[in-house]
């Protein structure tokens, strides 16, 4: 039972409470509420704490929203912020018809027919989210359930990706803009929005012109920007950076803790303007980071060296969702092999 609360800089109170399931170490997880007075936290904490071990004393006999929330409260020390974030929209939006219903009158065809009303109205890529957080809650609740349904089948999606010319064009669009940086080391370093809005300047080494990513910025369940390591092990990482970037690094203000002091937002809507207004592709921010894969894959960088540059954790995701071919050349290659296979089908028989 938690015993005492800590009071945060903030004036505000935080107390722990026991989760009951223990990590891949053996230890036990606790998670945390934060509450306006020492007493409310502890009450809170007290109140969660209770619901976990009725959970455990019965575990099927909650209904499926009770259940996900347990669930996403004791994965809250352990998952990213962003993915906790994903897990409270899920619980917020999906699956209404199995929310209310207790997990001991779940079978396959209810969760079948949820499921199915899920893919009337969402893309395959989100319904697949849905049922992996679904099916993650009844496999700690409800182990011996066997969970069997269909699924929608994935889609590829052809990511539409800046030419050469275009991307000439946004760079000379955005030059001594606040959005220039963000745009150059994502295009030109091939580094995520969150990792270019973490970066500090113990990132820089001047000496070297070698940027570090060790930091990322992403959205937590309360939509504020909290700190945290990079996405993956890979994505931590040594770039080394060209003379034309770290000379425009150096000419920005080093009071800030950070070296981008605009928001993920902030960046996303004006880069947004700046395409319409240049007649550009409808792209993404994070397809820049598409666009520097391309250009390694035009270029012939080797895959080792591509997938270390990037942080790709492996070549798969380098090779087939980072490594488009660029529309023209592709276009190109398709006229040739095509040209090929008509002269041996229209060539006279010898």
């Amino acid at each position: 039972m938690p015993k005492k609360a800590i009071q945060l800089p903030s004036g505000n109170w935080r107390a722990q409470y026991s989760t009951g399931d223990k990590n891949e170490k053996g230890k036990y997880i606790y998670g945390s509420v934060t509450r306006s007075t020492e007493k409310e936290a502890l009450f809170a904490a007290l109140e969660i704490e209770l619901k976990f071990k009725e959970a455990m004393r019965n575990p099927t006999n909650i209904t499926l929203a009770e259940a996900m929330e347990q669930y996403i409260k004791s994965k809250d020390n352990v998952l990213s912020p962003s993915t906790i974030r994903g897990y409270r929209i899920i619980l917020k939006n999906n699956l209404k018809s199995l929310m209310p219903m207790k997990l001991n009158k779940f079978n396959n065809n209810k969760i079948q027919s949820a499921i199915n009303d899920e893919a009337r109205s969402n893309s395959p890529k989100t319904v697949r989210n849905v049922y992996g957080l679904l099916s993650a809650v009844l496999n700690l609740f409800y182990p011996d359930f066997k969970l069997k349904v269909t699924l929608p089948p994935k889609e590829r999606k052809e990511s539409n990706i800046l030419t050469v010319e275009e991307a000439k064009i946004l760079f000379k669009a955005v030059e001594n803009t606040e959005i220039e940086i963000p745009i150059l080391l994502s295009a030109c370093l091939g580094l995520r929005q969150s990792e270019i809005t973490g970066l500090k300047w113990d990132c820089i080494d001047d000496d070297e012109c070698i940027i570090t990513i060790k930091n990322a910025l992403v959205r937590g369940t309360e939509n504020y920007v909290l700190k945290k390591s990079t996405k993956t092990f890979t994505s931590t990482r040594k770039i080394k950076v060209p003379e034309f970037i770290m000379q425009k690094l150096k000419n920005i203000d080093k009071s800030n803790e950070f070296i981008i002091n605009i928001k993920n937002h902030v960046i996303y809507k004006r880069f947004k303007k700046v395409l319409s207004e240049n007649n550009l592709s409808d792209i993404r921010f994070h397809d820049l980071r598409h666009f520097n894969a391309s250009v390694m894959l035009l270029l012939g960088v080797s895959e080792k060296y591509a997938m270390e540059r990037g942080g790709w954790a492996t070549d798969y995701i380098y090779k087939n969702v980072y490594g488009h071919t660029f529309t023209d050349e592709r276009m190109a290659v398709d006229n040739i092999v095509n040209n090929y296979f008509e002269s041996l089908v229209k060539s006279p028989e010898q």
